[in-house]
């Protein structure tokens, strides 16, 4: 029963946004009563913390199917991109915020998978990426790897994009701030790649 109060749970957050969604809309759904919602879950920001969490473990499956495909570092980027764009098509524009905003201990969780794991995996492909000639010499690797992660965060956030009122709307800011950021480190033979690349992707 508790899988199937998080899975329901967690369609109803990411479409219509974690702070809409109440503990009453959720046993609605289900059929069930509140009652047995708390037999499981201490509290909303429990469901919360607990979706987020398989949510990102799910996702991080998925980067791991790209990463094993032996792929140059451009297209590796790229595609791992366009997995997290297929993914926020389901999810409500607001979500990131106002999980940040407040759902201290899933944001938490976020937090130290960002620089456990994100960070980590961006470092590498930089690393690879300087090394077989596509990117720079002279990034730093932290440095950027820590900008690439706030800009998909600043992507989010609608103080700062307010016209982004839908998926499509933070998808395109998305892949404007990709874009902008794969075409600041690249080499003269990167950008040979990266067009050929952009191209296809289109």
């Amino acid at each position: 029963m508790k899988d199937k109060i998080l899975a329901e749970s967690a369609k109803l957050l990411w479409k219509y946004g974690v702070r809409t969604i109440t503990m009453d809309d959720i046993a609605r759904r289900l059929g069930i009563s509140k009652k047995t919602i708390y037999l499981h879950f201490s509290d909303k920001e429990d469901i919360v913390y607990q979706a987020v969490k398989h949510h990102i473990e799910h996702e991080m499956i998925e980067c791991d199917r790209v990463m094993c495909l032996d792929m140059n570092p451009i297209d590796e980027m790229l595609l791992v991109s366009d997995m997290m764009r297929r993914q926020a098509d389901a999810i409500n524009p607001s979500l990131l915020m106002d999980v940040q905003r407040y759902y201290p201990k899933a944001w938490a969780f976020f937090l130290d998978h960002k620089e456990k794991r994100i960070i980590n995996d961006i470092k590498a492909n930089l690393k690879r990426g300087v090394e077989q000639g596509f990117y720079r010499s002279d990034i730093n690797l932290d440095t950027m790897a820590r900008l690439r992660v706030e800009l998909v965060q600043l992507g989010f956030d609608d103080r700062i994009f307010p016209n982004n009122k839908d998926v499509k709307d933070v998808i395109a800011t998305q892949e404007q701030l990709l874009h902008h950021f794969i075409r600041g480190i690249l080499t003269e033979a990167g950008f040979a790649t990266y067009n050929e690349r952009v191209k296809s992707f289109n």
